[in-house]
């Protein structure tokens, strides 16, 4: 559950990490099936951040490349973004999600 800047309460859900230390690789179960937090979830406009204890820690790549559009980022801190998202996934245990329709993945850019 997050509060937007509109003081607007935003009910999410969260998709528990399913984690495969054999593949060293962590999924969870999207509207289009399993698939890899790495490589979708990181790059979803569904995507609004990674649960890391009891907080939810806001999607680095999101807040990059808005950053991007104001003229206030460059490639390397949307570089950054992905390394410190792969941080949290690390760290964390579910990703947030808006996907309240089930729409599945969209692309972020």
């Amino acid at each position: 559950m997050l509060i937007s800047a509109a003081g607007k309460l935003l009910i999410m859900k969260t998709l528990a990490f399913v984690r495969d230390e054999k593949k060293n690789r962590v999924t969870v179960a999207c509207a289009d099936g399993m698939v890899s937090v790495s490589s979708h979830c990181a790059y979803c406009r569904h995507c609004t951040g990674i649960v890391v204890g009891k907080r939810v820690a806001p999607a680095p790549q999101k807040e990059a490349l808005n950053a991007m559009r104001q003229g206030k980022g460059s490639d390397d801190a949307l570089m950054n973004a992905a390394m410190m998202f792969n941080t949290f996934v690390r760290d964390g245990s579910a990703i947030a999600c808006d996907d309240d329709a089930n729409a599945g993945f969209l692309k972020l850019y």
